[in-house]
């Protein structure tokens, strides 16, 4: 979903407010057994600035590519609100959304180039596809304009653009997605696992490319990875989803390095590439069942699984990242958690360890 209007003057965008505005947004996919809806996103909020790099992270099954698909209007919204450029989309009539949409403004890449490349096509045209709809431009004009976006990820257009998804790596095919992706000049570009098939040359090369590709465009960022340590590298920020909850927000060194929620720990101590700031191993928290509850039931959503969570997490909900009480009133770093002061003083220490 794309806009190119600021909206109304009351619509209008203040100085430093964010390019893109998520608050309280809830995604339903079909139903449970008990006959409701199978709640998998509920209650995100989200905020990206200009020129900024968001990951969002969490296991499979989070809502990490929902919450992404359902900002781009790929997916239907149950509740909530997100603002692009100081405009509500969720508010939008179904003419004003195709309008959106032809801006190319807002961009979203797919995870597996192989599914979303047409065999038959040459890179030159699959690139061009997205401006037969954004703007009226020419054959020729499309063309040229796909040949500058190769040029900006790396791949020769006199070499690469006659030919099809096929004949080059699986590497290249991403960086095919990458220019499909930035030829219509967006502001804003979701990623959806960009390295996850990649080696760790062609992995290095593409998360350059999008750093690169931020500073050169001013082009702000959002990825969705499991790869810890690909975002502690490009990442300014870090959002962390889990069963549909964002749990902890906050600068990417901080929560990796020293998260504040049980669920950011047990992620950032599974990951071999990622600093390990304490003792909380995997072993230390049970993987979850299909009986234990969604967000949408009682208490804190992480709290069946959680080896600290005590009466009060499995009685009062948590209802989206809300601040450390540590920190005061607007945190910069923000975490869904009871407890997120002082379940580290809770760790059991071998044997030996001082205290």
């Amino acid at each position: 979903m794309t806009t190119t209007s600021t909206g109304t003057a009351g619509d209008a965008p203040a100085e430093d407010a964010p390019l893109l505005d998520i608050a309280d947004l809830s995604v339903s996919f079909g139903r449970t057994r008990s006959g409701g809806a199978h709640r998998v996103l509920a209650g995100a909020d989200l905020a990206v600035r200009a020129g900024e790099i968001v990951g969002i992270i969490g296991e499979t099954g989070s809502g990490k590519t929902t919450l992404a698909r359902a900002t781009v209007g790929l997916v239907r919204a149950d509740t909530g609100r997100i603002a692009f450029a100081g405009r509500d989309l969720t508010r939008l009539r179904p003419r004003e959304l195709r309008a959106c949409r032809r801006a190319g403004e807002l961009q979203y890449m797919f995870q597996d180039p192989l599914r979303s490349q047409d065999p038959d096509l040459t890179v030159r045209r699959i690139v061009a596809e997205p401006l037969a709809a954004v703007r009226a431009l020419g054959r020729q004009e499309r063309a040229a304009r796909a040949d500058e976006a190769l040029a900006l990820v790396g791949l020769e257009p006199e070499l690469f653009g006659d030919r099809t998804p096929g004949q080059i790596s699986g590497g290249q095919r991403q960086r095919v997605s990458l220019a499909r992706a930035v030829v219509t000049r967006p502001r804003l570009l979701f990623t959806d696992e960009p390295v996850s098939a990649l080696d760790a040359s062609h992995r290095n090369l593409v998360l350059n490319l999008l750093d690169r590709l931020r500073r050169e465009l001013g082009l702000a960022v959002v990825v969705i990875s499991h790869d810890l340590g690909s975002l502690a590298g490009i990442a300014d920020r870090v959002a962390v989803l889990y069963r549909g909850r964002l749990v902890e927000q906050g600068p990417v060194g901080e929560v990796l390095e020293r998260p504040r929620h049980p669920y950011t720990a047990l992620l950032t101590a599974s990951a071999p590439s990622v600093r390990r700031t304490h003792r909380l191993l995997p072993a230390d928290l049970r993987a979850p069942t299909d009986r234990e509850p969604w967000p949408d039931d009682v208490g804190c959503v992480f709290a069946p699984r959680c080896r600290f969570a005590t009466p009060e997490c499995r009685t009062e909900p948590s209802a989206g990242p809300v601040p450390d009480p540590t920190e005061g009133r607007a945190p910069a770093h923000r975490v869904a958690c009871h407890h997120a002061a002082t379940w580290r003083e809770r760790i059991p220490q071998p044997a030996g360890t001082a205290s």
